[in-house]
């Protein structure tokens, strides 16, 4: 590919994702790849974060394809977060996201992002796991937090990078990858496929 070409294409919702993928100076078009993100019965968090980002990789070059786009990459992404080998996704309502809260009080969980580039048959993946400590949360912290409305499109029912970054007294990993985009990880997969940083 041209070097100078900062075209990507990006199969993910995220307003997040596109705003650190911005932040490389990649300018992006919205793919919509519809998946169902269910977890499998015994299936670990980075495996299901791996499946689905790839399975959104081909979903989405299936719509390049179908709609006669030009050749470009594709990116996917899948976060998720961990804690004693249990899952936890978005929220379904308060009252889960209550309860994910209170699970991450005064413990340490994982989140794990994996990202997908897609070409034609070309596919790369990588994938970024980061320990996130939470101080202890009162239900009054959880209340509040909940009342801001920032919780329910997330993760694990938080983000790092709003207001429940005061709950969070330490990460070990990538902070990008907390926020559903490992920006290491997706630098050098990119360049992969003939992308230059910075």
């Amino acid at each position: 590919m041209n070097p100078n070409d900062t075209r990507l294409y990006l199969a993910s919702g995220s307003p997040r994702r596109r705003e650190l993928l911005e932040q490389l100076g990649l300018h992006l078009e919205r793919i919509h790849a519809d998946i169902n993100e269910s977890v499998l019965p015994g299936e670990e968090a980075v495996a299901y974060t791996e499946r689905l980002a790839r399975q959104k990789a081909e979903a989405g070059w299936a719509v390049v394809s179908r709609c006669g786009l030009p050749s470009r990459p594709l990116l996917s992404a899948d976060t998720t977060v961990v804690l004693d080998g249990c899952i936890y996704g978005k929220p379904a309502d308060a009252d889960d996201a209550r309860r994910m809260l209170r699970a991450f009080s005064g413990r340490t969980h994982q989140v794990v992002t994996s990202v997908a580039v897609r070409e034609g048959e070309r596919q790369a993946l990588r994938t970024s796991v980061t320990d996130v400590s939470f101080r202890v949360l009162s239900d009054t912290d959880i209340e509040r937090y909940l009342d801001t409305g920032e919780p329910f499109d997330k993760a694990g029912a938080y983000g790092i990078q709003g207001r429940a970054g005061v709950f969070v007294e330490r990460i070990n990993g990538s902070f990008t990858g907390v926020m559903g985009l490992p920006l290491f990880e997706t630098a050098a997969l990119l360049s992969e496929f003939g992308y230059r940083f910075p």
